[in-house]
């Protein structure tokens, strides 16, 4: 989990050149420029929402995978990886990888035959209106919550690396993304999106290429690691036998189960920040084809976020701390350590280019958050809540009235995070009460047809509740963490893991248990909803080469690969 970013620093670590001013001004030019573009391509609600559901599987499977590259991958685990070592990959390979095949090849046909503009609209044709009310309205409120985040962020490392006033940043980030989303929607966001990969890509490598060579590779990074903090920083799997045996405070069950089988299947199956550039998807195959192109790109980017929190282990002079005691003592927190790496290694021109990529990482992760809140405000809550009515064209207006909107709430809740620094830790709690418990209805829904819409509704409500409480519990009396995780050696990461994992299991109870009591739906009305009842399209008679469940296999397999060279 990524930590809050408290510290307040005075002074700052480098300085622009021309050169590198021209870069970063050269970039704000051509996000902007490219929603002007595409404004005339907005003018109805399927091309301003869903952006004309034309993209091809490599630009949404680039989208996808940038939408999640924000400043909480960028800088948090960046940080995260100096705190805990190795054992941060695992948010990018079992805690992603799984998921993201599960989605192609199981869930993203029913998403995408039942032309729905969202996952609360799944909800709404699968369990009715109660289910989709209470996932939408907390999807809307913690996507523009996890906004002004990013936007805080992305503000803080400008002050931090360049000595930028901080408001300067907040609003000068908020009104660019307001701009090119509100004239060119989901299909602008898309194309940025796409701009902004590569140029994260071409300006973070810069820091592993560059860290490597300093260190003397990586068999010599691992013992500079060994000597200079401990031996389990270094390792992915050998050291979770037990909570005691690792940095992190958890055991492989909750990585395994907690992580990889109900926190990371929630988020990227049902998260409609990532699955809204699937949909975007010009036919079923490319549909498919997208999250398994992202699951490729997802399992090197430990490379760029990772690698720079471990070279920070070996290299830097100065020792790190917590964010408690940076804020007090005014030295570096671990969430400086990208920044610190930054202005380690790169000179003008580089530095142009490696602060450009920490802004379109920031802005990608905060026009992502945006575009879904738009989404699912206008599809959601208001057309079926508010007004049933409007036309096409009020509702495209809505949306762009919605993304000022959007970003006007972000902004104020990046100065809520600048008055209380530990609402980092809130907002990741916010993210599991809904993200946990929505997998287990949405996938109870797809693929059991005895789930009724009683059954949804309450599991849902009785699977956020519990986590809820679970949360509240441990912070009222800390010790009870120890029930929560089955450990007394548990630390806050694997609280996260079991309390997910915890209101999934209730989730499912609940749903299985009201569903057994009510009547359910007819086969008749759940055809297209759920498998077994639904005729389930082909890709088409294609070479086994171009086939998505080709290309996941070759992806799963190198996900093993690479689990077992690192063990």
């Amino acid at each position: 989990m990524t930590l809050p970013y408290a510290a307040v620093e005075t002074s700052h670590l480098v300085h622009l050149a021309p050169v590198d001013l021209a870069i970063v001004i050269f970039y704000f030019a051509l996000v902007l420029a490219i929603g002007f573009y595409l404004k005339g391509r907005a003018n109805t609600g399927e091309d301003f929402f869903m952006a004309g559901r034309e993209m091809t599987a490599w630009v949404a499977g680039l989208s996808f995978l940038s939408a999640n590259l924000g400043a909480l991958e960028l800088m948090g685990w960046a940080g995260s990886a100096y705190q805990y070592g190795i054992l941060a990959t695992h948010w990018y390979w079992i805690g992603a990888i799984p998921a993201m095949l599960f989605l192609a090849l199981v869930m993203m046909p029913f998403y995408y035959i039942s032309k729905t503009h969202s996952v609360p609209g799944y909800l709404k044709l699968r369990f009715g209106e109660p289910a989709r009310a209470v996932s939408s309205v907390s999807f809307a409120f913690m996507t523009v919550l996890m906004s002004g985040v990013n936007m805080f962020a992305m503000a803080k490392v400008m002050q931090i690396v360049l000595g930028w006033d901080i408001n300067v940043s907040i609003w000068l980030s908020a009104g660019t993304v307001a701009i090119y989303v509100a004239f060119g929607g989901l299909r602008s966001a898309i194309f940025n999106e796409v701009l902004q990969f590569f140029l994260i890509w071409a300006g973070a490598l810069l820091i592993p290429i560059l860290g490597l060579y300093e260190a003397g590779g990586w068999a010599n990074l691992k013992v500079l690691i060994a000597q200079r903090a401990s031996d389990q920083y270094v390792h992915l799997w050998s050291t979770l036998g037990s909570f005691s045996n690792n940095p992190m405070g958890i055991n492989w069950v909750g990585i395994v189960f907690g992580l990889g089988a109900v926190i990371s299947m929630g988020y990227w199956t049902t998260d409609f920040l990532v699955v809204q550039r699937i949909l975007a998807a010009k036919d079923l195959r490319s549909a498919e084809m997208a999250p398994i192109i992202g699951a490729g790109f997802k399992m090197l980017v430990p490379l760029i976020v990772i690698m720079p929190g471990l070279l920070g282990l070996a290299v830097l002079d100065q020792k790190l701390v917590p964010e408690s005691v940076a804020a007090v003592t005014g030295a570096h927190s671990y969430n400086d350590v990208l920044p610190l790496m930054l202005a380690r290694y790169c000179g003008p021109g580089l530095l142009g280019l490696g602060i450009t990529a920490l802004i379109a990482g920031f802005m990608s992760g905060m026009a992502g958050n945006v575009t879904a809140f738009t989404t699912v405000w206008t599809y959601d809550i208001y057309r079926p809540l508010i007004n049933s009515k409007g036309s096409d064209h009020h509702y495209v207006n809505m949306g762009r009235w919605t993304t000022v909107i959007g970003v006007l709430i972000s902004v104020g809740t990046a100065y809520l995070v600048m008055q209380f620094a530990s609402i980092m830790d809130y907002v990741q709690a916010l993210f599991s009460f809904f993200i946990a418990p929505l997998f287990g209805t949405v996938v109870l829904g797809m693929l059991w047809k005895r789930a009724t819409g009683a059954g949804g509704f309450l599991g849902l409500l009785c699977g956020t509740l519990s986590s809820v409480g679970m949360w509240a519990w441990v912070k009222v009396d800390p010790l009870a963490l120890r029930y929560v995780a089955l450990s007394p050696n548990a630390k806050t990461l694997a609280q996260d893991m079991f309390q997910a994992l915890w209101s999934f299991l209730i989730c499912v109870i609940v749903t299985v248990v009201v569903s057994l009591a009510t009547k359910p739906k007819t086969d008749a009305e759940l055809n297209g909803l759920v498998y077994g009842l639904t005729p389930v399209p082909s890709v088409g008679n294609i070479p086994v080469y171009q086939k998505p469940v080709f290309w996941a296999g070759i992806v799963g397999v190198v996900f093993v690969i690479l689990n077992v060279i690192f063990w």
